[in-house]
């Protein structure tokens, strides 16, 4: 059995999903306001409104990427104006983390793994 996807759930698909979007540098041709997949090499990322309301206090999931190159991500997260956490920050075990909010405020983390 393998993960097939993460789903989050918006209010506003189409913020989230362009917000991603720019995260991941990929595009997928779609504007559409209730169903989006966005596809980043192996992993499927579906934001989709399923009509109830949403109360944006999501606590109890975040997401983790694993990048090559935290600085530059960094950057780019900051571009994107999302609301820092943490900063990165190199953990004894020798990782470098960061993570910040989306729009809709779920947690997401950027993770390095020194090679």
């Amino acid at each position: 059995m393998r993960l097939g996807e993460v789903g989050l759930l918006t209010n506003d698909v189409v913020a989230l999903a362009d917000f991603y979007k720019a995260l991941l540098e990929t595009d997928n041709g779609s504007n559409d306001e209730v169903h989006q997949t966005i596809i980043a090499e192996e992993t499927m990322l579906t934001i989709y409104n399923d009509g109830s309301v949403k109360n944006n206090d999501n606590q109890n999931i975040c997401i983790a990427f694993t990048v090559d190159d935290m600085e530059k991500e960094y950057q780019k997260v900051l571009r994107l104006g999302a609301e820092m956490i943490e900063k990165p920050t190199k953990r004894p075990w020798g990782a470098v983390n960061m993570s910040f909010y989306d729009p809709d405020r779920n947690v997401i983390y950027l993770r390095s793994f020194a090679g």
